[in-house]
């Protein structure tokens, strides 16, 4: 529940997990994480990850506009 600036609950909104699916995959989701393996306080592997994850359709653009904006017949 989210409370509001005078303390008071604000109202619930429930959204549809494909909904919200579609909102972060339209404007894209970047995911890090850092993975360490270690023995005795010694750092053996480190492993950093990083992901962006987007939509393929917000990603490509018509055939019109990749050549100048204008779909010839």
């Amino acid at each position: 529940m989210t409370v509001s600036e005078h303390g008071e609950p604000l109202p619930g909104r429930q959204v549809a997990l494909v909904d919200l699916l579609d909102r972060l995959l339209s404007g894209g989701v970047v995911l890090t994480g850092d993975i360490v393996l270690s023995i005795a306080d010694i750092d053996l592997v480190r492993i950093s990850l990083r992901a962006l994850i987007v939509s393929v359709s917000s990603e490509i653009a018509p055939a019109g506009e990749q050549e100048g904006g204008r779909d010839e017949p």
